[in-house]
C-alpha cells in the first residue's frame, strides 16, 4: 500500500460465510491472496484517468551519469493501462531496474509461511488484548459492517490485519497486484534487462510485522479513520500521481501522516528510503543507466529520495513523455 500500509479504505465488501466451515475456508483464501501480495499494498491507489504528458518520472544526473526514479502505483485495474509514456522512454533508455523487492519471490511458498509466521501473534496475544476497548469496538464494527469475522483476525498482528483489510476493498473494486512494478518486472525478464532489489523480502516483513507496535490502538484507529475518504483519495491521490504533482502528493499522504501517525512515517518511508540511498548512489558509479521503481510516496517530501538527491548535489529534472 508501496504501500501497506495501513491504506485506507471503506467497509464494502461483504464475506458470506454460512457454516464454521466456510469461515475457515474463506480466511485461508483470503489469506493465501493477502500473502501473495501484501508487500505489494505499501503505498498509493489506483483508479483510471486520462494520460498526461507529465508523469511521476524523473531523472537524477551527475555529470554523464544518468539514474531514473519512478513511482508507482503497486495496485491497478487493466482499465489503468495505458502507463504514462514517460515510464516507457525511462524503461527503454536503462539497462537495469531495481524494485523496492524481488516480485518473483512473492509467490515462493516458503515466503509465504514466514509471513504467515511473523505477521500473527504466536503468543496469547490478540487484537482484543493489544488493542484499547474503544478501537477494539470501532473494528468490531468496521468489520460487521464489512462481512468479516473478527475470529478469523484475532491473531493477525495490526499491518497485517490493515493489509488484508485493504487488499479486499481494492479486490472489491476491481483492482489487481498487476501494478507497475509487476507490469515492468514482467517485461524486463522478457527483456532480457538486469532486475534488483532494494531490500529482501523479509526485510518489508518485518516492515510489516512491526508497524504500529507499541502503539496498536493508535495506528488501527488513524487506519480506520481514514477508511472514511476511500473514494475521494482515490481519486486525486490518482490524478496526482499520474501528474507528478509533488505537492499535492505530499499533501494527500505525507502531511496527514506526519500529523496522525509519526511512527508509521518514520518506519514506512523515512528509514526505507534512507536505507535505499547508498544504493541509488552507487548506481551513479556503475556503467549503463539504472531505472528505480518505487511505491510514488517514497519520491515526495523533506525525507523523499527527490530531495535527498538533490540536497547531495545531484541534479533532479522531470522525465517527459517525449524524452
Amino acid at each position: 500500500m508501496d504501500s501497506v500500509t495501513a491504506m485506507p479504505l471503506r467497509g464494502r465488501a461483504r464475506v458470506q460465510i454460512q457454516t464454521q466451515a466456510g469461515v475457515m475456508t474463506r480466511a485461508k483464501a483470503t489469506l493465501h491472496r493477502m500473502l501473495c501480495t501484501v508487500a505489494a499494498t505499501l503505498t498509493l491507489f489506483a483508479v483510471s484517468v486520462p494520460v498526461n504528458a507529465e508523469s511521476s518520472v524523473w531523472q537524477a544526473s551527475k555529470g554523464d551519469e544518468t539514474v531514473f526514479l519512478g513511482g508507482t502505483i503497486h495496485l491497478l485495474r487493466a482499465q489503468d493501462y495505458p502507463l504514462p509514456e514517460a515510464y516507457a522512454a525511462a524503461y527503454d533508455a536503462s539497462d537495469r531496474l531495481f524494485f523496492e523487492i524481488d516480485q518473483s519471490q512473492m509467490a515462493d511458498m516458503g515466503v509465504q509461511a514466514r509471513m504467515m509466521q511473523r505477521l500473527t501473534y504466536q503468543d496469547e496475544r490478540t487484537l482484543q488484548s493489544v488493542l484499547d476497548d474503544e478501537t477494539y469496538a470501532a473494528l468490531a464494527a468496521y468489520a460487521e459492517n464489512a462481512g468479516l469475522p473478527m475470529a478469523m483476525m484475532q491473531k493477525f498482528k495490526p499491518g497485517m490485519l490493515l493489509t488484508t483489510l485493504s487488499l479486499i476493498e481494492f479486490q472489491s473494486r476491481g483492482f489487481t497486484p498487476q501494478g507497475v512494478d509487476a507490469y515492468y518486472s514482467t517485461r524486463a525478464m522478457g527483456d532480457g534487462k538486469t532486475r534488483g532489489a532494494l531490500e529482501t523480502i523479509d526485510e518489508q516483513i518485518d516492515m510489516l510485522a512491526g508497524m504500529g507496535e507499541g502503539y496498536e490502538s493508535e495506528f488501527v484507529a488513524y487506519s480506520l479513520r481514514d477508511l472514511e475518504t476511500i473514494g475521494e483519495a482515490m481519486d486525486e491521490m490518482l490524478v496526482a500521481w499520474r501528474s507528478g504533482d509533488l505537492e499535492a502528493l505530499e499533501s494527500q499522504f505525507i502531511k496527514p501522516m506526519l500529523e496522525e501517525a509519526p511512527e508509521l512515517y518514520e518506519s514506512m518511508l523515512v528509514e526505507r528510503n534512507n536505507n535505499w540511498m547508498p544504493q541509488i548512489e552507487a548506481m551513479f558509479d556503475e556503467p549503463g543507466t539504472e531505472f528505480v521503481l518505487v511505491g510514488a510516496a517514497h519520491l515526495v517530501g523533506e525525507h523523499g529520495v527527490l530531495a535527498m538527491l538533490s540536497d547531495r548535489g545531484y541534479e533532479v529534472s522531470r522525465v517527459g513523455a517525449a524524452d
